[in-house]
């Protein structure tokens, strides 16, 4: 379904085509209730003329709109009009990685930030449930900003092989098997999606490390002369060593990407947020990122820490001296330590009861609880 210039579909004016892609036109649409533009996907008629893809089109979709974190593109609105099936999502302003990455690696900081910026997304859609299915470079959006957007989430299984064709390098297959339904983009797929089986959030990041291969590379991780070939390196090959392509990279590195491409999805990382922890603990303070994870450890953590700090300085005879306290008749000592290698101080003092007797001691690292 081809839409002229000017044309209304629901409250939306079309304004423009941006593209072509495997499930339908996209365009640049305003939505005059609100006066902004927004992308609008309509369809093809192979996903609005089947009653079952229409249904899980919707759900889908209503999944993808649940979804709201800054790399992954917002969806606004479905809908229908004289049978054409749509969906309405942010406007975007940039490129997709797969139009940054051409046949060249990216620099070592903009690709750990872009895989950054993947991991997290994935990891906000996965924590509702959310498989993507069929990440590969021409679902990752870089926006001018350098903002990275993960497209299409929980969309790709309704698309049609033939209607894939048309439009990308990287067509995601669809194909039927015995036990099930292959969906994915040959060169990303995860080995169990090859196989046909069903597929977790584990496969999103099985495809993630492929990307991150290719980033870093110029060259994809698996890749023959045919299609089956392809697919059989995904299932037997192991890909060469990134610091085969560039000795330069970081130490570490090597071992992220392997575990992300493990065979087996048991033997990957467990999370998306796992593996965003690592490349961000790999690229250091000066990357820019913020962390995956909580840096503040647990009350409890600190005191076991100050309490082995502690006993280490005993061991070391570096105890420095003590000071009284007096308290309800009571006398009392609060301990100093300074453990000289690591130049931490720890504080040891007494906690009153009510009745002004000591009942435990609290430990401080440096002012810090």
């Amino acid at each position: 379904m081809s839409l002229s210039l000017g044309t209304r579909l629901g409250p939306y004016e079309i304004i423009a085509l941006l593209g072509q892609g495997g499930m339908g036109e996209v365009y640049r649409a305003r939505d005059p209730r609100l006066g902004r533009d927004v992308a609008i996907k309509v369809l093809h008629s192979a996903v609005t003329l089947d009653r079952d893809r229409r249904h899980r089109f919707e759900q889908e979709a209503r999944a993808a709109g649940g979804l709201n974190h800054p790399n992954i593109v917002a969806v606004f609105d479905i809908g229908s009009e004289d049978g054409a099936m749509y969906v309405v999502q942010e406007l975007l302003e940039g490129e997709t990685l797969r139009d940054r990455l051409g046949t060249a690696p990216l620099p070592l900081r903009k690709a750990l930030d872009f895989a950054v910026q993947a991991a997290r997304g994935l990891a906000a859609a996965h924590a509702k449930g959310i498989v993507h299915r069929d990440l590969k470079p021409e679902n990752l959006f870089l926006t001018k900003d350098g903002r990275l957007k993960i497209l299409d989430f929980g969309l790709a299984k309704l698309t049609t092989r033939a209607a894939s064709e048309e439009a990308t390098s990287a067509p995601t297959e669809v194909m039927s098997t015995e036990p099930g339904m292959v969906v994915g983009t040959i060169g990303y797929m995860s080995p169990e999606q090859v196989r046909g089986r069903e597929v977790d959030h584990r496969s999103d990041l099985f495809s993630l490390g492929a990307i991150l291969f290719e980033m870093l590379t110029g060259r994809r991780a698996f890749q023959g002369p045919s299609p089956a070939d392809t697919m059989s390196a995904i299932l037997r090959e192991e890909p060469a060593d990134v610091s085969s392509f560039n000795p330069n990279l970081p130490a570490g590195l090597e071992r992220i990407v392997r575990h992300a491409l493990e065979k087996n999805p048991e033997e990957r990382f467990h999370s998306a947020q796992d593996f965003a922890f690592d490349l961000e603990s790999l690229a250091g303070p000066s990357s820019g990122a913020q962390p995956a994870r909580p840096t503040r450890a647990p009350a409890r953590r600190k005191l076991l820490l100050a309490a082995g700090i502690a006993a280490a300085a005993l061991v070391a005879g570096v105890f420095l001296g003590r000071t009284f306290f007096s308290r309800g008749g009571a006398d009392l000592a609060a301990y100093h330590f300074t453990v000289l290698a690591s130049e931490q101080s720890v504080k040891f003092w007494p906690a009153w009861s009510p009745d002004g007797k000591a009942v435990a001691y609290a430990a401080e690292i440096d002012g810090v609880l």
